[in-house]
């Protein structure tokens, strides 16, 4: 959101030009160059007590059976650099609001980054005129009332107070050496985001959180055009990333990636990093609805009926769950309706524990409704990455997966590509680097061939995002399909 509370000078500043007031869109997306991407706008994260008064204003103008409504705002710094350049660096402020009414059985939405008291009044007429034209929905929910939440605390000072300079030097990590080598060149993104949500209704609910996050991407690639490395990571607190440590092993990866040679598709033993296993394990997350089990559609459906909760499904090594007070995640602690989140495990010891029930698919069944796992972590063990490595005769070792897509909803079956580092273990040792390949697996798969899992760590970069912890895996008879020409 914009800064209400600026003086005109601080508003001239951050947006080059005066703006009155009465037209100002306090919620429109504005990009900070030069100088003003080190200032932190006083209110470019709306506070608690902000959220709650805004909230207030909004159900006063509902004339519907229901009002709900959805804030955020944000305040991100990033630098990126490409061709061992600095590329832009800068700073965008964020906000917006969506507005639900509810009118009998219909319901609809409708959305303004604008908060003057005009502006609210016409998003509220405009989300109950929608909704008196739409269909009626026969799943609607009534909202829920004032909920408890557990505390989370996601927001680091060493975050959001970051200057141009700090991001700069994280940079140098990179670009230093691969400028140096003469050989490499470095292109990467380092995000960092500080912001709120909140949530509120007409019924007395109330949520608000406030977290912050730092994600870097780097990939490094061969002037010869044969070998690349990549590395991504990311966690709230831009204290816990390791830079110069995370450059230096893409650096690593992208001399010994140089000139791959190609090898036979088919099942192999495998060696998949932290990134490479979030990117697959991660997509259980949405296959973990009751109602799909229920209904037939899913991996954790049982056969004749009902489903696989309280059947082992992998191997007894594998725990996954999902907390938003686990310090590798810190996890907002409510969904998107305000439903409390807390502690699910999905997967103790190799056994289904349990599935998510939405709240009409719970009251339908009988059951208790749960948040879904919005974060989600492998519970890790003890082998490191080297000793997976010695203790394998021959195996491909693969950085991270890329590109996947489903094929078969009923397993969980994906389709993807290895890149960015793809090597062949053979006798303990790495022996070269490999052409990349197609593959397809299904996470369930994966996890039953399980030979090693490593420490568990936070990664940064799938494609689906999120808070996501992860440790290596060693596994067998991973399906290898087809090889690739690509880098």
């Amino acid at each position: 959101m914009c800064a209400e509370s600026l003086s005109q000078h601080q508003r001239d500043k951050y947006r080059g030009e005066g703006v009155s007031r009465d037209t100002r869109r306090r919620g429109e997306p504005r990009r900070l160059v030069g100088a003003d991407a080190s200032l932190v706008p006083p209110d470019a994260i709306m506070t608690r007590e902000q959220a709650e008064e805004l909230l207030h204003r909004i159900v006063k103008f509902s004339k519907a059976d229901d009002v709900s409504v959805n804030l955020n705002s944000g305040y991100q710094t990033d630098v990126r650099f490409a061709a061992n350049q600095m590329s832009t660096a800068g700073a965008v402020i964020t906000g917006g609001m969506g507005v639900q009414s509810t009118i009998g059985k219909k319901h609809a939405v409708a959305t303004t980054n604008d908060f003057s008291d005009a502006s609210l009044q016409a998003v509220v007429e405009k989300s109950e005129a929608l909704a008196k034209l739409s269909p009626d929905d026969p799943e609607v929910m009534p909202s829920l009332g004032p909920q408890t939440y557990l505390p989370v605390n996601g927001y680091f000072e060493s975050t959001a107070n970051l200057t141009p300079a700090d991001r700069a030097r994280a940079a140098l990590t990179a670009l230093g050496p691969a400028r140096k080598a003469g050989d490499l060149t470095a292109a990467g993104f380092i995000i960092n985001n500080s912001s709120s949500s909140a949530l509120g209704n007409g019924k007395g609910l109330f949520a608000y959180n406030r977290a912050t996050n730092a994600n870097y991407t780097l990939t490094v690639r061969t002037n010869d055009g044969t070998g690349s490395g990549w590395v991504g990571a990311e966690h709230p607190d831009w204290n816990q990333l390791n830079f110069a440590e995370l450059s230096q092993r893409a650096i690593d990866k992208a001399r010994l990636s140089r000139n791959p040679v190609a090898i036979e598709p088919g099942r192999y033993e495998v060696i998949l990093e932290p990134q490479a296993v979030g990117d697959l394990v991660q997509l259980m997350g949405g296959s973990l609805a009751a109602r799909s089990a229920d209904e037939g559609r899913s991996a954790f459906t049982k056969q004749g009926g009902g489903n696989k909760v309280g059947e082992k499904i992998v191997d007894e090594r594998v725990t996954i769950f999902s907390d938003p007070q686990d310090p590798q995640l810190l996890g907002q602690p409510f969904d998107g309706q305000g439903f409390p989140l807390s502690r699910q495990v999905w997967v103790e010891n190799g056994v289904l524990k349990q599935l998510f029930y939405s709240r009409f698919w719970a009251q339908k069944q009988g059951k208790i409704a749960t948040g879904g796992p919005s974060t989600i972590k492998m519970a890790g063990g003890t082998t490191s990455l080297d000793d997976m490595i010695k203790s394998t005769q021959r195996g491909i070792l693969v950085t991270r997966l890329w590109y996947l897509r489903q094929v078969d909803p009923r397993t969980i079956l994906y389709t993807g590509l290895t890149r960015d580092g793809t090597f062949l273990v053979e006798n303990g040792k790495i022996s070269k680097a490999i052409k990349n390949f197609r593959f397809n697996e299904s996470p369930l798969f994966l996890l039953n061939n399980v030979e090693a899992i490593g420490p568990a760590v936070r990664i940064g970069g799938t494609e689906q995002g999120g808070p996501v912890v992860m440790p290596a895996i060693k596994a067998k008879d991973f399906n290898f399909t087809s090889l690739s020409d690509a880098v």
